[in-house]
């Protein structure tokens, strides 16, 4: 895509996120040409009940998803990370649908995340390695720790917060966020290459991203407000160069 042309992007939110749109702005705004636009369904809360999974039936984000398509955005991305727990076939089935019902490409967090882990994690063996934090509950936490495997992405070290309610994830302290970030890489051991997700688009940390990277030697964050603005640009073949100083995923 011409650099002289403008960009839209169009990004799902949850309702209750209060983070991911500030963050967002603020990764884009290197991008002189580019815009963001937001659109909302209804989320509350992380579990596994029937009812907190009922808020990612595919309808409602679609609905979300049409609104954009309105604006005629360049491409949607869903900021989240409910693949986590629902499997990675529910978001590329949802990109599909999104595209099929808009004629806009899609892409979500999640799976932005396993294209840089398919870049630069990957051993000998196929398998790919990385760090997880998340404020999450033990059961989808666990779910988690589940979904990755089967695709070949191995959670080598984990920290989670035992939090469920979405407001409450935005209320993260930058002190805890560092502690859960040491405690991680500590865990990660000799890897030569230690990629960190922080997995949550409600926490605030895409903008500790250089911080952490300079504070432990080898680390990539790969933080999932990031990770999706990080696809939809490449997917348009937008430059990202300028995006450098808001982590090194931005580099590749």
């Amino acid at each position: 895509m011409s650099s002289s042309k403008r960009i839209k992007l169009g990004i799902l939110v949850p309702s209750s996120n209060t983070s991911l749109e500030p963050l967002t702005q603020d990764i884009i705004s290197q991008l002189p040409n580019a815009s963001i636009h937001f659109s909302r369904f209804p989320v509350t809360e992380i579990a596994l009940s029937p009812k907190a999974l009922a808020r990612f039936d595919d309808g409602k984000i679609l609905s979300a998803a049409l609104l954009l398509a309105d604006a005629q955005v360049d491409i949607i991305g869903w900021s989240g990370t409910s693949a986590g727990w629902l499997g990675l076939e529910a978001d590329r089935q949802l990109c599909r649908k999104i595209t099929e019902q808009t004629g806009i490409k899609a892409t979500t967090s999640v799976l932005g995340l396993c294209s840089i882990l398919d870049k630069v994690a990957r051993g000998d063996d196929g398998r790919a390695r990385f760090g997880l934090i998340t404020p999450y509950v033990d059961d989808v936490q666990e779910r988690i720790l589940e979904t990755f495997p089967i695709e070949g992405y191995d959670v080598a070290a984990e920290s989670h917060l035992g939090k469920t309610a979405n407001v409450e994830f935005a209320e993260v302290s930058e002190e805890t966020l560092d502690k859960q970030m040491t405690e991680v890489v500590k865990k990660m051991g000799d890897l030569p290459v230690k990629v960190v997700s922080t997995f949550c688009t409600d926490l605030r940390a895409a903008q500790s991203a250089r911080h952490w990277e300079k504070q432990h030697p080898g680390l990539i964050v790969a933080d999932t407000v990031a990770t999706v603005v990080w696809e939809m640009l490449k997917t348009l073949e937008v430059d990202q160069g300028r995006l450098e100083p808001r982590g090194k995923i931005f580099q590749m």
